[in-house]
């Protein structure tokens, strides 16, 4: 590990492109002692790797990071998308089929929101898409108890500010009264922990019902609750392809962290030479 101030990648970099946790959640478990360089624990996430360095989380030879993939997943109501909760909720991980590898949400819905949400199995894409700088918009259904009228919705497309967090302007529009309810159409592109719920709270409205209908490029469509869909890999190349290409080219120039001296033969994907999305429905 000699210079390393100079040359390779961060160790939490490493981490999370290999798809074992996202980056914050990688500088943790160095934090918590639990990785391995050259077997040595290590104390802080600001250490690079070199292509000949072997490393070890939670005693496991650290695998190499597999080809990016992405999922579209249906979310219904009651589930949360976190890996672990306290309370012991289930989680949208719990649903999951068996045959899929162990993947990170890009961005959340709450217990009680439903709709599009994006899996990857890779730590260092899912922490660049939820980055604000990308700026891809998210688009919900929202249905709220109330009578609505244009002008309620002025302040949403000016930007407001709700218990001392400034939410960015929204793309709003009114769709239609239905009785007691009414239907809108909101567009994001930072998405803010339950931000639609706050800001509507704000100007006295109740939500009663949220779905994500679109992240970006990728809509929800006639993809059932519950079901899941994984996006064919030369779409997320074409999409992707700065983010992609240039880490598959960098993996193949250093070689494969935690075996010296190997190639990753003995790895096998679920869907090899994607031809078309596979479907499953949990």
């Amino acid at each position: 590990m000699e210079d390393q101030a100079n040359k390779g990648e961060r160790i939490a970099k490493i981490i999370a492109r290999a798809g074992l946790a996202s980056r914050r959640e990688s500088e943790k478990l160095i934090l918590d002692g639990k990785v391995k360089v050259n077997g040595k624990t290590i104390s802080s996430p600001a250490l690079n790797l070199s292509r000949d360095d072997v490393v070890e989380v939670d005693g496991k030879l650290l695998s190499p990071p597999e080809k990016t993939r992405i999922w579209m997943y249906h979310k219904p109501v009651g589930l949360i998308s976190t890996s672990k909760d306290e309370k012991n909720r289930p989680t949208i991980f719990d649903k999951l089929p068996n045959e899929m590898p162990r993947v990170l949400s890009i961005g959340r819905l709450d217990l009680n929101s439903e709709g599009l949400l994006l899996l990857t199995n890779d730590g260092e894409l899912k922490r660049r898409l939820e980055l604000p700088s990308t700026g891809w918009l998210r688009s919900y259904r929202v249905r709220v108890k109330g009578r609505l009228n244009e002008n309620m919705l002025e302040p949403l497309r000016r930007g407001i500010s709700v218990d001392g967090t400034q939410f960015k302007p929204m793309q709003v529009s009114f769709d239609r009264q239905t009785g007691a309810n009414a239907w809108l159409s909101i567009g994001l592109r930072e998405g803010k922990n339950r931000e639609i719920r706050k800001a509507l709270s704000l100007l006295g409205l109740s939500v009663n019902r949220l779905i994500r209908i679109s992240f970006g490029d990728f809509e929800l469509g006639k993809l059932k609750k519950g079901e899941i869909e994984e996006v064919r890999s030369s779409i997320v190349k074409t999409l992707f392809k700065k983010e992609v290409d240039n880490r598959e080219m960098k993996e193949n120039q250093k070689g494969n962290f935690g075996r010296k001296g190997t190639k990753n033969k003995d790895k096998v994907s679920i869907t090899r030479n994607v031809s078309k999305n596979r479907r499953f429905n949990h």
